[in-house]
């Protein structure tokens, strides 16, 4: 039994390699250690420092770059998810490093930039991974793997956070520098981690399917097809909900620092991701059990996150917000906190909204990528899709930082926010409508199968390698076989 023919023979079995599950499940690990424990240092308010007008500054260089380079994954996803782990740890770095100096402060916009640019690659990578791998009946449950193990990197960057924030007392208002250290150690991971993935055409589903028989497209050949999206109609009416996908983390990243102690940061970093995680296997198992066709479940979504959309941010944000707007002063010279503890009455209240917040989140990115994962199944097209997506996404959170950067006030922060996700929503349901409940009909599908010798053998060679390393590779392949 040779090589090639050996990817045929593995095709099933849970706990395969090269299953979409198994990809899946290591793509979310690598964005576990880098944008998960990111997400955890945001929960954390201002980066854990109490710097809020220069943590705007920095995160606002930061999706301006990532809305520049979106479009530049084009280096396979293995590669360019490890390229786009760097960054974290660069900016966790600087964090590190102002808290240490206080006049590292260039350093820390300037990794904002760099970070950037990683995260556009990253993200493209993980995107396409997540979308394109599995088969059309598991979109939605491969958007809650991801996601949940993506955001347990904030739950266990929380709980990391309020230990070492207890250990130390958990009374200052900044971070402990020994949170950054952890964070910086296990980031660092994920640069190595990267390296697990496979190329989409070593990926055979469990029904047989390759996920696709090319490797790569030539990055001119991408480029171009990137700008046609910008001609689509479905991209187009997609924009503003794309844009408002991550408006909201400038005001509710500050409000937190502003809001809460310490140690009470820390407790809201690991309630707010834990909130994430729930939204994130509930949207992705509705939209892939509710008995009807695919078209029926992505509009019930989509109801879904319209009604969460009103009670969380209007029921439950603005509301909070009323109720304590002679608290909610900002003064540029001399940025006043309410430092509230756990103990105080008014935490838990704030600390539910959080958890609200984070969970319709969930919901509504959930959404929009599973309307591009029902729009085709290439790989090559999705992976554009999510550069683009997050592109738009990352413009919309560089402006919301900018609005912070000038200490908008938080009422006006939170209607924009609030009111920007509402009204994108009837575009997408126009998209909604007009998509296919399949597209496995217009599509090729590739059965392994199906395929002959040359092809089988062109789909398991990688690059780079010649037919030595093939021979090589089938003496070790049938000794394990015999044993």
């Amino acid at each position: 039994m040779g090589y090639a023919s050996t990817l045929a023979a593995i095709k099933v079995g849970p706990f395969r390699y090269n299953s979409p599950w198994a990809q899946v499940a290591i793509v979310g690990f690598v964005c576990f250690c880098s944008p998960g424990l990111f997400n955890a240092l945001s929960g954390l308010g201002a980066g854990g420092t109490v710097s809020f007008g220069l943590n705007a500054i920095a995160n606002s260089v930061l999706y301006a770059m990532f809305s520049l380079t979106g479009e530049l994954a084009v280096l396979g996803p293995r590669l360019t998810l490890c390229l786009g782990t760097v960054g974290y740890s660069v900016y966790v770095g600087s964090l590190w490093a102002f808290q240490v100096h206080p006049n590292a402060a260039p350093f820390w916009v300037v990794a904002g930039g760099i970070l950037g640019v990683c995260a556009a690659l990253l993200w493209t990578a993980a995107g396409q991974i997540m979308m394109s791998y599995p088969t059309e009946k598991d979109k939605g449950r491969s958007f809650s793997l991801f996601w949940s193990v993506f955001s347990m990197g904030g739950v266990i960057g929380g709980v990391i956070a309020l230990g070492v924030q207890l250990a130390s007392g958990g009374t200052h208002k900044n971070a402990s520098t020994s949170v950054y250290i952890v964070f910086l150690v296990l980031m660092l991971t994920a640069i190595f981690t990267a390296w697990l993935v496979l190329p989409p055409n070593y990926v055979v589903r469990k029904d047989g399917t390759l996920v696709d028989l090319e490797e790569s497209i030539p990055v001119g050949v991408e480029i171009r097809e990137f700008v046609k999206l910008f001609k689509d109609w479905r991209m187009l009416a997609l924009f503003p909900m794309f844009f408002a996908s991550n408006f909201f983390y400038a005001y509710q990243g500050s409000v937190v620092g502003f809001m809460f102690n310490a140690r009470t940061r820390a407790l809201s970093s690991f309630i707010t991701n834990l909130g994430a995680v729930v939204g994130a296997n509930f949207v992705g198992f509705l939209l892939d059990y509710l008995p009807f066709g695919r078209r029926k479940r992505t509009v019930v979504g989509w109801v879904l996150t319209l009604v969460l959309l009103c009670v969380v941010w209007g029921g439950g944000g603005l509301s909070f917000q009323q109720k304590y707007q002679n608290l909610f002063v900002r003064d540029k010279e001399n940025p006043p906190t309410m430092a509230w503890d756990w103990t105080d009455h008014e935490s838990r209240t704030a600390l539910a909204l959080m958890f609200g917040y984070y969970f319709t989140d969930s919901v509504f990115q959930g959404l929009a990528y599973y309307i591009m994962a029902t729009l085709t199944n290439d790989p090559f097209k999705l992976a554009r899709m999510t550069g683009y997506y997050k592109g738009v996404q990352s413009a919309g959170a560089a402006v919301s930082f900018a609005m912070e950067a000038v200490y908008t006030p938080y009422r006006t922060e939170l209607l924009v926010s609030w009111l920007l996700m509402v009204v994108s929503l009837p575009l997408a349901l126009v998209v909604i409508i007009k998509t296919p409940d399949t597209n496995v009909d217009k599509e090729q599908v590739v059965h392994v199968e199906d395929l002959n010798a040359d092809q089988l053998h062109h789909a398991a060679l990688p690059k780079g390698h010649h037919e030595k390393d093939i021979v090589d590779e089938e003496k070790v392949v049938e000794a394990n076989l015999d044993k």
